[in-house]
């Protein structure tokens, strides 16, 4: 008796031990504050879930490309993953909602416009097997200039650094020639005179080091784009049921703690401008107002070409404050 009670418990060991792998997958360097967030969510969920739950994190594009994330995540080829939301736009219109350019303005508006576009993503999500789990914005897109810039006028005959379809039209917008330069060869661009401008954020340009030629940025906050972690719907769905709310838990206080980062690493990276010789100054009221024109023609042209579905994120913005 004492025999088989003794094999059966040994039997029952490996189920009480029994743990889930995870992996996630993201582009994003390891020292990136997002992929700090995701390695201290993935560290609450084991802990919070007594070790039934690990999450492997793979950064700089070890497990998949960023551009290939969201596929390998519905596919099954990885649990979860993290990408930035407007490279989900071909397939899922809506989720370019946070990159129309100057329209969301502050923290407060970025948090208004995901609250807008989560049920919709949710929704989309569910149709391709995934569940999202939080998204978090990266600091406010500012104006970098080697020269003043007072008004739109200042524009004309400059040259602006772009990078994607929407800030090649902001340039054309503004009468400046758009330049297409990567960030890593940003500086040699400025040294050979080729850029007068570009729009990026404050860590952005500190991380690329961008004093020198440019001698002024303007915290004008064009856009708030988001990034986004999400994971596999069968695979969260054959997680017990407590390890499911473990890991609800862990995303909402991953999303909040992402949030709080962003914001102070923004004010940190602008007092870094500061402190490297930078002039930073708010954009004129004249500059303002043509910036809040120049949203307002961004989101119609963006609602014509998504359709119906980018009413139920702009009509509510705008007139729901």
């Amino acid at each position: 008796m004492i025999k088989a009670l003794m094999l059966a418990a040994l039997a029952a060991a490996p189920m009480v031990h029994a743990q889930t792998q995870w992996k996630l997958a993201t582009g994003y360097r390891a020292e990136s504050f997002h992929t700090r967030n995701i390695v201290q969510f993935a560290q609450e969920v084991e802990k919070a879930s007594a070790g039934a739950l690990r999450i492997e994190v793979h950064p700089n594009n070890a497990l998949f490309k960023l551009s290939d994330i969201a596929a390998a995540v519905e596919g099954g080829k990885a649990q979860a993953g993290e990408t930035i939301m407007s490279s989900l736009v071909r397939d899922l219109p809506i989720a370019g909602a946070d990159s129309v350019p100057f329209v969301v303005r502050t923290f407060a508006d970025a948090r208004r416009m995901w609250d807008l576009q989560r049920p919709l993503i949710d929704t989309h999500f569910a149709g391709k097997g995934m569940k999202a789990l939080y998204a978090v914005p990266w600091p406010p897109q500012g104006l970098f200039s080697i020269a003043p810039v007072r008004s739109a006028a200042d524009f004309r005959g400059t040259r602006m650094r772009t990078y994607n379809p929407a800030t090649v039209r902001i340039a054309e917008l503004l009468n400046a020639a758009p330049v297409d330069v990567p960030m890593v060869e940003v500086n040699k661009a400025l040294s050979g005179g080729k850029l007068d401008s570009m729009i990026t954020s404050a860590l952005t340009g500190v991380e690329n080091q961008v004093w020198g030629q440019i001698k002024h940025y303007y915290p004008i906050n064009a856009w708030f784009p988001k990034n986004i972690v999400f994971v596999n719907q069968q695979a969260f769905d054959a997680l017990a049921p407590p390890v499911r709310q473990a890991v609800v838990k862990a995303a909402a206080d991953a999303e909040a703690r992402g949030w709080a980062m962003s914001e102070a690493i923004s004010e940190e990276s602008v007092a870094e401008l500061q402190r490297k010789g930078i002039k930073v100054d708010r954009a004129t009221a004249e500059l303002d107002t043509e910036l809040k024109r120049l949203g307002e023609r961004f989101s119609r042209e963006w609602v014509q070409s998504v359709g119906n579905e980018a009413n139920k994120v702009f009509i509510p913005f705008y007139f729901q404050r």
